[in-house]
C-alpha cells in the first residue's frame, strides 16, 4: 500500500465518452431517420433506424440487421418480450428515454437482452422484474463482444447486468441506475446487482446503487477497473455484502465515489474487497481515491473501508472516510 503522489483521482474526462455516445444517437433518433420511419412508429414498437422498417417483435429487429450493424428505436411503451443479439452490432435506443420497458420475460432463462455479437449498445431503456429459476435473471445478459450502457434502468430483478469471459472486450456504463437488485437465494451463490466476468476492462460512472436485496453492487473480474463519480447507497439495502467486489484483482481506480453501508448486511466487514477469490490480475496502483465513505446515521459498527488479499501495493488516500470505519486492512 502507498501514499505517495498519483495522477489526479479523475483521470478520464467522465463525460467524454458518454456525451459522445448519447450526441451519436441523439443524431441518429432525429436527423438520421427518414419520414417514413417515423409514420412507421405507429404501427410497431421497434424501428431499424437506417432502413425505416418497423416490427411487432423486438427479434424482428434484431433479427433484421443480422450480422451487420444498425440501430432500433424503441417506441414508449411496456414489452413483454425479449431478443437474443447472435452477431452483428447493434444499438437499442429509447425514443423517449426512460420511457421504454421491458418487464419480466427473459430469453434462454437469461435476461431480456442476451448479447453474444460483436458489439450492443443500450440508452434510455428500463429493465425490470427479470427472475428465472437458476435466480441470475437479469436485464442484460452479456456473453461476448463490447457493451456500452447510457442512461438507463435496472429495478426489481435477481440482477441488473450480467457476463460471461471476454478478455479482449470493454464494458462502459454511464449514468445509469441499479436498484433493488441481487438475491442470495440460489443453491449456485449469490447474484449482484452487476456482475463482470474476466473482461478487459470495466467503466462505470455517474451511475447509482442502491436498495440491494443481497450480493454485492458491483461484482468485476475485469483486468483494469475504472469506477468513478457513483454513488453506493445502501441504506435500504437487504441482506448485502460489498459496495465493490474485484475478487481476481485489478488495476485502475476507484475515485471521487460516494458510499452508505446500511444496517441490514450479510457480510460488513468491508466496502471495498480486492482479490479476495484468487489472483487473476495484478492490482498494484490500484487508485483509491477521493472518495466518501460511512455509516448510515442510525448505524453503529466498526468496519473496513478497503480489504485487501492481493498483497500488492495499493495508492489509497485522500478518502473522507466516517466513524467506525478503518482505512485499510491486510487480509
Amino acid at each position: 500500500m502507498e501514499d505517495h503522489a498519483h495522477p489526479s483521482p479523475l483521470e478520464y474526462p467522465v463525460s467524454r465518452p458518454s456525451s459522445k455516445f448519447i450526441l451519436v444517437l441523439a443524431a441518429l433518433a432525429i436527423a438520421a431517420i427518414p419520414a417514413g420511419a417515423l409514420f412507421a412508429q405507429d404501427r410497431g414498437g421497434f424501428t431499424v433506424v437506417e432502413t425505416g422498417r418497423s416490427f411487432d417483435r423486438l427479434q424482428q429487429a434484431v433479427d433484421a440487421i443480422g450480422s451487420g450493424t444498425g440501430t432500433i428505436a424503441v417506441a414508449p411503451g411496456t414489452y413483454r418480450q425479449c431478443a437474443v443479439q447472435a452477431a452483428g452490432a447493434i444499438s437499442y435506443m429509447a425514443s423517449e428515454p426512460g420511457k421504454a420497458v421491458f418487464d419480466g420475460v427473459t430469453c434462454e432463462g437469461k435476461a431480456a437482452l442476451v448479447l453474444r455479437g460483436r458489439d450492443a449498445s443500450v440508452s434510455g431503456l428500463v429493465f425490470r422484474n427479470m427472475a428465472v429459476p437458476d435466480f441470475n435473471g437479469a436485464g442484460i445478459r452479456l456473453e461476448q463482444g463490447n457493451l456500452t450502457v447510457a442512461q438507463s434502468w435496472f429495478m426489481n430483478s435477481q440482477q441488473g447486468i450480467l457476463t460471461a469471459n471476454d478478455s479482449g472486450g470493454r464494458i462502459v456504463i454511464d449514468k445509469s441506475t441499479f436498484s433493488g437488485l441481487g438475491t442470495c437465494e440460489g443453491s449456485g451463490g449469490c447474484a449482484h446487482s452487476i456482475y463482470i466476468g474476466d473482461y478487459g476492462h470495466l467503466r462505470v460512472t455517474r451511475s447509482r446503487f442502491e436498495k440491494g436485496r443481497g450480493g454485492h453492487y458491483v461484482k468485476a473480474r475485469a483486468a483494469r477497473v475504472d469506477i468513478a463519480s457513483s454513488s453506493f447507497d445502501d441504506s435500504a439495502g437487504r441482506g448485502t455484502n460489498y459496495m465493490i467486489d474485484l475478487p481476481a484483482g485489478a488495476t485502475g481506480q476507484i475515485t471521487n465515489n460516494w458510499f452508505v453501508q446500511g444496517q441490514d448486511k450479510e457480510n460488513y466487514s468491508a466496502f471495498i474487497a480486492v482479490g479476495a477469490e484468487d489472483r487473476l490480475h495484478p492490482s498494484r496502483g490500484l487508485q483509491i481515491a477521493g472518495n466518501d465513505a460511512r455509516l448510515a446515521p442510525s448505524v453503529r459498527r466498526s468496519t473496513v473501508f478497503v480489504a485487501d488479499w492481493s498483497g500488492d501495493d495499493l495508492v489509497i488516500r485522500d478518502n473522507n472516510l466516517g466513524q467506525g470505519l478503518q482505512r485499510f486492512e491486510r487480509r
